[in-house]
């Protein structure tokens, strides 16, 4: 089963079956939002809006362990997650998609693991009998493996439909992940840069994190909706971020029932071993 992370309404596709609505708890507190349960062509995909409809959670506030829990909890095994995020790399303009490769994390005051040592959690409802389940009862510390970060398969996977859909598109970037609300510094941006970043956003991290340490396959398609601060000569503002994911909305759609329809239903990636070994 896939999971989407994204905006209030990318269930609204035509050919997507409304299956149900799934409100959650979770020992992490409650997702951000319901999970949309829907079918398409026999194929399950569940939707949640990581800012809850409305978009009432500014990125420091989610709850992103609860939400990835919630994941686990109906079964998801892969996560598409769909974000807007501000072009550094020159290359790079408004409108096109990349798909990352790699993170930097500047994120300070989030949650950015399940296991927690000595602070056990216990899932009456976790129905799993795996290594997270024996890991996060058992007073263990886990260091996982993050050197490639995101599934080949499913990066593969929608770059084959970027292809097919004529869609201007970079298929490796770095996205750097900042804390929030605030948008960066010029000077901050200009750091990042040296850094290697491509691309700046505030949600990626612990997202991609969480599920790894969950074994689940993670991919990000991201929106460069503007360029970052110092590279724009405008002053930034949310109105455009707004406006290019408007603009980008049904190519979105198109991506995503695309992606549900062409995953393949096996993977010939290590992301289900990741926990193997990374115990203490």
């Amino acid at each position: 089963m896939i999971g989407i992370l994204g905006g209030s309404g990318l269930y609204e596709i035509d050919g997507l079956e409304i299956i149900e609505e799934r409100r959650l708890q979770t020992p992490f507190g409650e997702p951000s939002d319901a999970y949309i349960v829907a079918d398409y062509k026999g194929k399950r995909a569940v939707f949640l809006p990581r800012h809850g409809k409305g978009h009432k959670y500014p990125p420091h506030l989610i709850n992103y362990r609860a939400n990835i829990w919630g994941f686990r909890k109906l079964g998801v095994k892969k996560i598409l997650s769909v974000s807007a995020v501000g072009g550094i790399n020159p290359l790079l303009r408004a409108g096109d998609f990349v798909l990352s490769d790699q993170f930097l994390d500047f994120t300070k005051v989030r949650p950015v693991t399940f296991y927690e040592g000595v602070y056990t959690i216990h899932d009456d409802e976790d129905t799993n009998e795996d290594l997270v389940k024996e890991y996060i009862t058992g007073d263990r510390v886990v260091h996982i493996d993050v050197t490639q970060p995101f599934c080949p398969v499913m990066r593969n996977t929608l770059r084959n439909i970027l292809e097919e859909e004529g869609i201007r598109y970079h298929f490796k970037g770095t996205y750097a992940t900042t804390e929030g609300p605030r948008l960066e510094t010029a000077a901050e941006i200009k750091a990042l840069s040296r850094l290697g970043a491509d691309i700046v956003g505030m949600t990626l991290v612990p997202e991609i994190v969480l599920a790894r340490e969950l074994s689940m396959h993670f991919a990000s398609i991201n929106v460069i909706t503007n360029l970052a601060a110092g590279i724009s000569e405008d002053r930034l503002t949310s109105d455009e971020v707004i406006q290019m994911m408007k603009e980008k909305n049904e190519e979105i759609k198109k991506v995503i029932i695309k992606f549900i329809d062409n995953l393949p239903d096996k993977f010939d990636c290590s992301c289900e071993n990741v926990l193997e070994g990374a115990a203490i």
